[in-house]
């Protein structure tokens, strides 16, 4: 890892689990001091370079007690680097507080957040942009729903306005509908849980059919880094987290970083993005279906590939230039998540020493040699998954898998 350089400020990781130390591992890499906001018990509190926030105590949650923590932090100066959707929104408007001058922050502005993180507005945004993307409805009302036409669609099915609280509530990302009739059952039931959601096309293919463009956006408006990666599997199967990626040239994929780039520029966004796309099996469009306005999961993957947006964020946050990063950073290479991709060797039949062999040569995420504790808690918590495993949410009636 890298050497810390004498003089410099400190980072602050507001986030937790793998994100946030995905973060600060790539602060270290960079030779950046860093401190972390994050629950108590958490898995980043393993590192060993885990410090917590000095002064109160702070689990990484905005709001007005996240204030009252920066007053009282003994620390001049430091950069705040988000890994959560709430954490990324609230620090759009730090600048703008009595202490926005003390701590930095490398963000865009409220309004261009609140688009890219509401799913219904974005669509809104892309429909009128003519950017590809899958078809959507809001459904706010019954009348919405009686005006999606579901027949006339490949497949369907709800998902949620804000992932964060629905994933952590709910357990799942998304919910299959086949009818009318469930389409109205399950916004029924979500609608009475406080959740905004909307209906979706699926794109059809597989999950080795998705891509990422990830990278920095500066405040003067230069790509200062670009990453590409393709998803090789995913759990849980239908709508799920990356558990196994590649590294991929970006000349491999120009659409979809023409698209990202013509999305951006057009909100004149700045700091980290990670943007996920699906390449649709009926016509090869790159169909872009969300865009993390945040430091994603493989941040860290993304750093040791010469393309750090932890080290562009805390550089643009205090306003020095921001070096770019090289287009050409080596392919191929894999990234796996144990703890996810597990779970893939458990549904093969076959297969299982294919996938054991790229695990052995792979970049393991959070599994890391020279950080080995929080490997041992994620392994904990894995057995105690299995051993015990948490309840599944209620699906609908006429739900139906991919």
């Amino acid at each position: 890892m890298g050497k810390v350089a004498a003089g410099r400020i400190p980072a602050i990781v507001m986030g937790r689990g793998p994100t946030a130390l995905g973060i600060l591992r790539s602060l270290v890499l960079a030779g950046i001091p860093a401190y972390v906001a994050c629950p108590a018990d958490d898995l980043v509190t393993r590192s060993r370079w885990y410090r917590p926030t000095p002064g109160v105590p702070w689990d990484g949650r905005p709001g007005p007690q996240a204030l009252d923590a920066l007053r009282a932090m003994p620390l001049e100066h430091a950069v705040i680097i988000a890994g959560a959707d709430d954490a990324a929104m609230w620090l759009a408007g730090l600048s703008a507080s009595d202490i926005g001058e003390r701590f930095l922050v490398s963000s865009s502005t409220r309004t261009a957040q609140a688009l890219l993180q509401d799913k219904s507005v974005f669509a809104g945004y892309l429909a009128a942009a003519h950017i590809p993307h899958p078809r959507t409805f809001r459904l706010t009302t019954l009348a919405d729903v009686a005006e999606v036409p579901v027949e006339q669609l490949d497949k369907v099915f709800i998902k949620p306005v804000n992932s964060q609280r629905f994933s952590d509530v709910v357990g799942v990302k998304g919910v299959w509908v086949d009818s009318r009739d469930a389409l109205r059952d399950a916004w029924a039931r979500f609608h009475a849980q406080g959740f905004s959601v909307m209906a979706q096309e699926y794109v059809p293919g597989p999950a080795s059919e998705h891509f990422f463009i990830d990278g920095f956006r500066d405040a003067d408006g230069t790509y200062s880094g670009l990453f590409a990666r393709r998803r090789l599997r995913m759990s849980p199967p239908d709508f799920g987290n990356s558990s196994c990626s590649r590294a991929i040239p970006l000349a491999s994929v120009p659409d979809a970083e023409r698209h990202v780039r013509r999305l951006l520029d057009g909100l004149d966004y700045r700091g980290i993005f990670s943007a996920e796309f699906k390449r649709d099996a009926r016509d090869g469009e790159y169909r872009i279906i969300e865009v993390n306005t945040r430091a994603w999961t493989y941040v860290e993957f993304a750093a040791r590939h010469g393309v750090n947006v932890c080290d562009m964020a805390w550089r643009d946050a205090q306003g020095q230039p921001v070096p770019r990063a090289p287009r050409a950073y080596p392919a191929g290479d894999l990234c796996v998540d144990l703890y996810h991709d597990i779970a893939c060797l458990r549904r093969l039949r076959h297969g299982a020493l294919r996938i054991i062999a790229q695990w052995l040569r792979a970049d393991l995420h959070v599994f890391r040699f020279d950080d080995p504790i929080p490997a041992w808690h994620a392994v904990v918590a894995m057995m105690r998954r299995y051993v015990r495993p948490p309840a599944v949410p209620t699906d609908t009636g006429h739900a139906k898998r991919a």
